[in-house]
């Protein structure tokens, strides 16, 4: 082979994955920041959804630990992934989360005790009064994306002005599901954007251990779609991202991938304890990255916010969160024949000898 061709060979391609962070840990503002970021009412929106995702933890953990609640995900630390998601989206839109995208229902119109209904173990929690077509929370892992793909390309054969928003966790991008999602996203160009929280575990397996990848945007690169990557504690650079990839996915310009940097502050799970592999000190180094005090560092010291408005707020929020809380301890569980009583239009054989037995019990 001649030099020529294989100088040619070499350089068939080059990709690049670009990164934006507009609001620092320390509360500081780019230049280039978008125009919203200078709007103090949208701030305050942002700021409130963050507060509101974070109280919603504390109540829904609470309940969890005194045995009215099941497993919960808290996504302490990674507020900003799902309310800069919520933000961008339109409401036309539909949402597939994953299983920490709380914050993103709750924006979106889910109320707070159906979500607490539907981790208390009730799937009547999924039926939800609000955003009718959103998915329900998606807990096997990566399954979503296959999800997401198969709702943009319904969007592109009706020739619908729609985009479907898909929410995964760094540890599913190393699952098939997510891989085979992208491939056919790019084939079939469809109005859909991946949104990875990267909070750096997979459940207790470091993100080093379970991909070589230097970024997980550039996973987009094989299937022939953007990627970048963000500050995923920066909940402006999270807004502005996915905003412009669901004009562009708006535009027929098919799918994009967005990594969002955070770090996850708590445990996996409820049923987990991140103390058996991870060291305090490293978690005690991510906290002051944390996305609600560099939005409310902005707020103070370039719209004033104040010490009065900071304590109505929070007031108004915690007391939202009991009232949903105490709604849902209110509500009847469902008899045990509910587990049998949704899935056949008509109960086979052996079921129907279930439901006799649970109706016995």
């Amino acid at each position: 082979m001649s030099d020529d061709r294989m100088q040619a060979a070499v350089d068939a391609a080059e990709f690049r994955i670009p990164f934006k962070r507009y609001l620092s840990a320390d509360g500081t503002l780019a230049d280039a920041a978008p125009g919203f970021a200078s709007d103090r009412s949208e701030l305050v929106r942002l700021y409130e959804g963050m507060l509101r995702t974070r109280a919603f933890d504390t109540e829904a953990i609470a309940l969890q630990r005194t045995g009215r609640l099941g497993t919960y995900a808290s996504s302490l630390g990674q507020e900003a992934v799902a309310i800069g998601v919520a933000a961008a989206m339109r409401p036309e839109d539909v949402l597939v989360p994953s299983f920490r995208e709380h914050g993103a229902q709750i924006w979106r119109g889910v109320r707070m005790e159906e979500l607490f209904l539907y981790w208390g173990g009730d799937e009547r929690g999924s039926d939800f009064s609000g955003p009718r077509e959103d998915f329900p929370v998606c807990v096997p892992v990566g399954t979503q994306y296959c999800h997401g793909v198969g709702v943009g390309l319904a969007f592109s054969l009706r020739h619908e002005d729609r985009c479907s928003v898909v929410v995964g966790g760094d540890g599913s991008t190393s699952r098939g599901d997510f891989h085979e999602a992208m491939n056919m996203a790019g084939v079939w160009k469809v109005p859909a954007v991946f949104v990875v929280n990267n909070n750096q575990w997979a459940i207790s397996v470091p993100r080093a251990a379970q991909t070589a990848a230097q970024t997980l945007a550039q996973k987009a690169i094989g299937a022939g779609i953007p990627g970048e990557q963000v500050d995923g504690c920066d909940v402006i650079a999270v807004r502005d991202a996915v905003e412009r990839a669901l004009d562009r996915g708006r535009r027929g310009e098919g799918a994009t991938l967005i990594e969002c940097l955070t770090y996850r502050l708590s445990d996996h799970t409820t049923s987990d304890d991140a103390t058996r592999y991870r060291e305090d000190a490293e978690v005690s180094s991510h906290w002051p990255e944390e996305p609600t005090v560099r939005l409310r560092t902005l707020l103070t010291e370039a719209h004033g916010w104040s010490r009065d408005e900071e304590e109505a707020l929070r007031k108004e929020i915690n007391g939202a969160v009991k009232a949903a809380s105490d709604a849902y301890l209110q509500i009847d569980p469902q008899p045990a024949t509910a587990i049998v009583d949704y899935t056949y239009a008509e109960l086979p054989t052996d079921l129907k000898a279930v439901r006799d037995q649970l109706a016995e019990r």
